[in-house]
């Protein structure tokens, strides 16, 4: 294949390109290009087939590979297959009871392309290099690539991936709102949208950030790419949180809505053997719900079943407990404070006027709902979170509350116990703080630590944050539903994120960085260097919460080389993420972001692995990735 492509001499840079590419070798143009450049002695763009293999040397033979070649190669040029496998077993920890030869057999079988070596069983560099760089040496278990839990819990037993005002694609104050927003998170796996919904001109409902400058969307049209997109990554329920400001008019035509376009997808009634408990994933499987406020039982729910519900309207009055943290994020949000910001004058008087309390403010308002709307809510009834007592003598099964991020932060610190026994019978959904007006996150795991199941991000805000949301749902088959520890689903449970628990089963968890392969070079470099660092740090309960940096490899951003090792003690490994991050050291302006891989330490691999790379925005930057050595022991 090689000389086919020198028949009329010499090649250029993008023929190169494409030749290794032919020869299974994935590579960065930026750094192929700055190889051709330093390996085309005659300086002319071309360069013969010598040179060539030059260029293939230099980025598929990579010294950390070869030295673990010749360790189980015999003649230093063929590995056979019994050497084979014994580095599995030795090396990648594939057990030996089922590890006969024929997995290393299967391994030859794949990767070998010298079909002499194939035949006598045996693997050359080049097939034990294509082996290296394969999915199978990813750090991610692909055992936890497929729905693997039990699928068959209460919905409120699962971690569940949520969004925040999924509408929009910037801000929150003045930004765009887009359908893409919905289509995107669908996606990424997603399981619970929120739609904040408006009367709209012409009776039909609009979709947009209340109160603010965002642009609007239809809410029809908000439906129908929810159910052209709801199921293409995840077969498992999607919940549809509506924070509805609609009159009963447009209530009526949201129903519509909902009924004409999601058809049988809809669940518009109660399933027969989940009448007084909440259905698990399984059973919701390809369906849609919805969540919103409800008037009634599900039993009158049912009788009303079939009849016409045309002009019925439902008030009751809904009781309302504000805390000064919460009523003041929303004045510090809305867009009239913002102006007021520019002006010290006017904001001292603002303030003077706002006259906040220093107190939990109740009071009750009227709320008028619509017969066919409420009709539609099934199992995800909203209820106003008034107090722990309070839900545990009144909430019903199908009874689900939001909290705001300040409010949770506060009781998560003062009632522990009461928050995780309260979200072991309950679905709990937190939601970033109205001050977040530019759509920043707040980190997800404190609230996953105390069993909150919908943890609402802006989906739309690149960040650490979104990396630890991405991280975490790539477990179960990236279904967007992940059953929860048992002692966040146990009613009686003591756990405690701030304490270790007493019998806790600690796993001690060791990486050796060894190095890098193709990073992304220096956005501010005109050739592919980087002077590079990786940042490995753990997310957990508080006690498991550390970092560990590698040194800095100056001007090196194709093959750096750390040799670095870091050991962890994991307390908690059910909650455990971790996240590798490469920088390129800039100690003026602050490191520079090269990219990061988030997951859930439980789903690694152990032995020799490649941490694939992804940009700040969650796009793959193949083949830049780390080799590392992975072990823990439990």
């Amino acid at each position: 294949m090689v000389r086919q492509e020198f028949r009329g001499g010499k090649i250029t840079l993008e023929k190169t390109q494409k030749l290794l590419e032919k020869l299974n070798i994935r590579c960065n143009y930026i750094h192929v290009k700055h190889i051709f450049k330093a390996t085309d002695r005659l300086k002319q763009g071309r360069i013969t087939i010598e040179e060539f293999r030059s260029i293939y040397r230099i980025i598929a033979y990579r010294e950390e590979i070869l030295e673990i070649f010749h360790t189980y190669s015999e003649n230093r040029k063929l590995i056979f297959e019994k050497n084979l496998a014994d580095f599995l077993t030795q090396e990648q920890y594939v057990s030996k009871s089922n590890m006969s030869e024929s997995i290393a057999s299967e391994i030859i079988q794949k990767y070998e392309p010298i079909e002499k070596a194939k035949q006598g069983s045996q693997m050359s560099v080049e097939g034990f290099i294509r082996y290296i760089y394969s999915s199978e040496c990813l750090l991610f278990n692909n055992e936890f690539e497929k729905v693997y839990q039990n699928m068959h819990h209460p919905l409120n037993d699962y971690f569940i991936s949520s969004s925040h005002n999924t509408y929009l694609i910037s801000d929150q104050l003045v930004g765009p709102s887009d359908i893409w927003g919905y289509v995107s998170a669908l996606v990424k796996g997603c399981r619970c949208l929120e739609i904040d919904c408006w009367d709209g001109a012409q009776n039909q409902p609009i979709v947009y950030h209340g109160y603010t400058f965002t642009s609007k969307l239809l809410f029809k049209t908000v439906i129908q790419a929810v159910h052209k997109y709801a199921f293409i990554t995840s077969d498992y329920p999607v919940v549809l949180s509506l924070e509805n400001h609609c009159s009963p008019a447009q209530q009526e035509v949201m129903a519509d809505n909902l009924q004409s376009i999601l058809g049988d997808t809809l669940l518009s009634d109660i399933l027969d053997d989940f009448s007084d408990k909440l259905p698990s994933p399984e059973a919701l499987k390809f369906k849609i719900l919805v969540r919103n406020k409800k008037i009634g039982s599900l039993l009158e729910t049912r009788a009303r079943k079939g009849s016409d519900k045309h002009g019925q309207v439902e008030e009751y009055e809904e009781y309302e407990e504000t805390d000064q943290d919460e009523e003041e994020d929303k004045v510090k949000a809305s867009p009239s404070s913002a102006i007021l910001r520019n002006s010290p004058e006017k904001e001292r008087q603002s303030k003077s006027l706002i006259g906040l309390p220093l107190f939990k403010k109740k009071k009750t308002t009227k709320v008028k709902v619509a017969v066919a709307l409420s009709d539609l809510v099934i199992y995800t009834k909203t209820e106003k979170f008034r107090d722990f007592q309070y839900s545990r003598q009144y909430q019903q099964f199908n009874e689900s509350n939001s909290i705001g991020e300040s409010t949770a932060r506060k009781l998560s610190k003062l009632r522990v116990h009461d928050f995780i026994r309260h979200t072991t019978k309950f679905i709990t959904r937190i939601y970033p703080k109205a001050t977040r007006a530019d759509s920043s996150n707040f980190n997800p795991q404190e609230f996953w630590n105390i069993g909150c199941q919908m943890v609402a991000l802006n989906f739309q805000t690149p960040g650490l944050p979104m990396d630890i949301q991405n991280g975490k749902f790539l477990d179960n088959g990236n279904s967007g539903y992940i059953l929860k520890p048992q002692f966040l689903r146990d009613t009686e449970t003591e756990f405690n994120p701030r304490k270790a628990p007493e019998d806790s089963n600690p796993i001690t968890l060791t990486i050796r960085v060894i190095s890098g392969i193709q990073l992304p070079p220096s956005y501010h470099s005109s050739s592919n260097k980087a002077d590079t660092l990786v940042t490995i740090e753990l997310f957990g309960i508080p006690n498991d919460q550390i970092k560990h940096q590698t040194r800095v490899i100056k001007k090196n951003a194709f093959s750096p080389r750390w040799n670095e090792t870091f050991t962890f003690i994991v307390q908690v490994p059910e909650l455990a993420l971790i996240r590798f991050s490469v920088e390129n050291q800039n100690l003026i302006a602050g490191n520079e972001f090269l990219g990061q891989y988030t997951l859930p330490v439980l789903c690694m691999n152990k032995g020799y692995r490649r941490v694939p790379l992804f940009s700040k925005t969650g796009e793959s930057l193949e083949p830049a990735s780390l080799f590392v050595y992975v072990w823990y022991i439990r």
